[in-house]
């Protein structure tokens, strides 16, 4: 083989790259349909106050990035990365075909929290199981991963957007229960190229010896969502009563009992004393985790204000035509399927070259770009509070610049976690990481009730926070840096 044939050889990603690309893609269409239509539809159709509708949509999104943490470590300890995915694509799938039915709404959110809980953390750790821990094209990798979620974010909004507010909402949600068993038909059938990555030691493939373990983890899934839904139910009284310290109290210790049961009865293989240097390397992923927060609480006002903004602020006619509200959630996905490969292609020359960014640098960066995006989003909404409406334009542009900054951001975080975490834990840790993305979810559904009577504007407070913690992480990137390379 020439040296040409050869680079261009290692230029190219793993065959098993595809089967994740497609499996995440469908996956990611059920739950960007869900996003698109759960805001609107409680509002809309149920007849949900925004404030109640917000802090619903926050609950949930937050839960669905929090239960990762022990989908992971469920994955780790018993079931194995790849089985994991697919019972969680299981699950999730029958809490999508639940929200066609209005009365099992609970039921159905419960079932999609514990599914993705499963599925997400795990074909994400697939993804870096592909490569080896220094090869350079693991972001490149990251950020093809990407563009499978964002065409199924981009397809969502279209297909079952339009299916929930032109022909009824419940086809809508129906529409991404299909989405999530393509999501599983992809994964299993062609399985052979992702090779070892996601099995357990003597484990050839998933297949139909493998049905029983699946099935009763889905059915012991149905049980513990109806459980907690019966216990929520006697405890909401006791829970309106307590003071608002006293939630963030117990709250805070319920976040600590789920960071700490893992790791307490982790398996005896990643129960190994771990090294001062992988000490340093998981409190560095702590540690971005905790900044990332900050970017997804802006960033996830998507789903939530942004789309009400879109409902009822933005003027959306076209030719006699109603833009539905839901559409404009297309905009995000759509730009970063232009923009992503540009993004690899950059990432790569510059991790090759004397420019390189270390990777909290390019995080801190992204984070400062959302902030921009929300100094035209404060401007946007000065102007509908003045004038009734503002023309379409003001928030495609807040959406380019977050699309922006979130590629400068997730993907990078997603290649840093897998690259950084010890191999033993590498589940547990994307759980960790995913489950500062579900705290950052709760607070952007929680933030205008928490900043009510404050007098400070949503948008104006989360641009600072944005562009602050992004210039505190560049300012703490050497340090960070140090800690993330060490080796014994």
């Amino acid at each position: 083989m020439t040296t040409s044939n050869a680079t261009a050889a290692a230029a190219r990603h793993p065959a098993g790259l595809q089967v994740i690309f497609m499996a995440e893609m469908w996956e990611r269409f059920s739950y960007y349909g869900m996003r698109a239509l759960l805001v609107l539809y409680l509002v809309n159709a149920i007849g949900y106050q925004r404030a109640d509708a917000l802090q619903v949509y926050g609950l949930y999104t937050g839960l669905v990035y929090l239960t990762p943490l022990l989908g992971g470590y469920i994955a780790d300890r018993w079931l194995g990365t790849r089985l994991a995915a697919v019972i969680g694509g299981a699950v999730m799938m029958l809490g999508h075909f639940a929200m066609a039915f209005e009365p099992l709404l609970n039921v159905a959110l419960g079932l999609l929290i514990v599914g993705n809980g499963l599925f997400k953390p795990n074909t994400t750790s697939m993804v870096g199981m592909l490569y080896a821990e220094d090869d350079p094209r693991r972001a490149g990798g990251y950020t093809i991963f990407y563009m499978g979620v964002n065409v199924g974010a981009f397809l969502a909004p279209l297909v079952a957007g339009t299916l929930g507010e032109r022909l009824g909402w419940h086809w809508g949600f129906a529409s991404a229960g299909v989405g999530m068993a393509f999501g599983l038909v992809a994964m299993l059938r062609r399985q052979a190229l992702l090779g070892r990555a996601g099995l357990r030691e003597g484990q050839a493939h998933i297949g139909w010896k493998d049905l029983p373990t699946a099935l009763a983890w889905c059915l012991g899934s149905a049980v513990l969502v109806v459980a907690v839904l019966a216990f929520a139910k006697v405890a909401a009284a006791p829970w309106a009563a307590l003071p608002g310290l006293g939630k963030l109290a117990l709250g805070a210790a319920v976040l600590a009992a789920v960071a700490w049961l893992p790791g307490k009865l982790m398996a005896p293989q990643a129960r190994q004393p771990v090294t001062p240097a992988e000490v340093q390397r998981m409190l560095a992923i702590g540690l971005m985790a905790f900044f990332v927060i900050f970017f997804w609480m802006g960033f996830e006002q998507a789903g939530g204000s942004m789309t009400l903004f879109a409902d009822e602020q933005t003027d959306r006619h076209l030719l006699g035509w109603e833009i539905p509200a839901s559409w404009f959630q297309a905009i995000n996905p759509v730009a970063i399927l232009l923009m992503a490969p540009l993004f690899s292609i950059l990432w790569l020359k510059l991790d090759q070259s004397r420019y390189a960014l270390p990777d909290p640098a390019k995080m801190g960066l992204g984070m400062i770009v959302l902030g921009l995006g929300f100094v035209v989003m404060a401007m946007a909404q000065t102007r509908a509070q003045a004038a009734g409406t503002v023309g379409p334009l003001w928030l495609t542009s807040v959406y380019v610049l977050h699309t922006i900054g979130e590629l400068m951001l997730s993907p990078v975080g997603y290649s840093m976690v897998s690259r950084v975490a010890p191999a033993r834990l590498v589940g547990l840790l994307m759980g960790v990481w995913l489950a500062g993305i579900g705290v950052a979810n709760y607070l952007a559904g929680a933030l205008e009730g928490l900043l009510a009577g404050s007098g400070i504007d949503p948008y104006v407070f989360l641009l600072g926070s944005s562009i602050g913690a992004g210039i505190l992480l560049l300012l703490i990137t050497p340090l960070l840096s140090r800690m993330m390379n060490r080796r014994d």
